[in-house]
């Protein structure tokens, strides 16, 4: 199987493409998905404070064994912790007992709660003490990273956002490239695939390459440049979902599947979500 790309974040540091996510996994589910997902290759985990699964990405890893420089861990501050983003950060790392985790995210800029510049303040203090490699954000519009930059001078290496293909993002993806944002796709298979997996193209694709649906939407997010971390607790899916570095998408066929972009959001608007929630 050809090995898996590896995307430079503007601060140097690298982050595989395709990833595991844990959204809406208990920890026992988490713990035995993580295992699993080591187990098939993959080196790249997201999970956050609010998942409430943390442990279970810890003891997993530790179970695994994989030397702690082959992964690249992610989790996130949430939106009521945004006041105290050390202690938020600690109780993570106790989780999921690291010293270090590779990449630190805002969860949601929360604009009503206006604590996110100060917290990504303290989020360039937490990477240079060492206890974050690479600082990020979710959610992020561009007013919100504008002013980030503008107010600190330093820009996200990454904004993870909801990105499938009936929510391309495009003009914010577009943003996000043009100021060495790279752009992690959440939700990439639409919440289960519902209104995506049964598109004529993407049945047609999937037949083309004989790979299933799922695997064809995680290439497209893949070729289009994107950071993508599926979530999954099956086992034969989380497998499935690797299987993706044995063909790729031509032009025509990745600019088909953009016609599909519809703005169906499914998550939260990140301009009015925020802790009151």
């Amino acid at each position: 199987m050809a090995t898996q790309p590896i995307i430079k974040l503007h601060d140097g540091n690298l982050m595989p493409q395709l990833g595991l996510g844990v959204w809406q996994a208990t920890i026992e589910e988490t713990q035995l998905a993580v295992s699993k997902a080591l187990e098939v290759g993959y080196r790249s985990v997201d999970t956050a404070a609010i998942y409430k699964n943390e442990v279970g990405v810890g003891k997993a890893l530790k179970a695994a064994g994989v030397p702690r420089n082959e992964l690249f861990i992610t989790t996130k501050l949430w939106n009521d912790d945004q006041r105290y983003p050390k202690q938020g950060l600690e109780d993570s790392l106790e989780k999921l007992q690291l010293d270090y985790v590779d990449l630190y995210l805002i969860h949601w800029p929360d604009p009503a709660q206006d604590r996110y510049v100060s917290a990504w303040r303290e989020l360039i203090t937490l990477k240079e003490q060492g206890l974050v490699r690479s600082i990020g954000v979710c959610n992020f519009n561009i007013p919100h990273l504008q002013r980030l930059i503008d107010e600190t001078g330093v820009a996200p290496t990454l904004n993870q956002i909801e990105l499938h293909p009936l929510l391309q993002q495009r003009q914010l993806h577009a943003w996000n490239a043009t100021h060495h944002i790279a752009t992690e796709s959440w939700s990439p298979l639409a919440q289960g695939g519902e209104g995506v997996f049964d598109q004529a193209v993407i049945r047609q694709l999937a037949q083309k390459y004989n790979k299933t649906p799922a695997q064809i939407v995680i290439r497209w997010h893949l070729d289009c440049g994107l950071i993508v971390i599926p979530k999954s607790v099956t086992p034969t899916r989380i497998r499935e979902n690797f299987e993706v570095f044995d063909f790729r998408l031509h032009k025509d066929e990745l600019t088909a599947i953009s016609k599909l972009d519809c703005g169906k959001r499914l998550g939260p608007d990140p301009d009015v979500f925020g802790s009151d929630h």
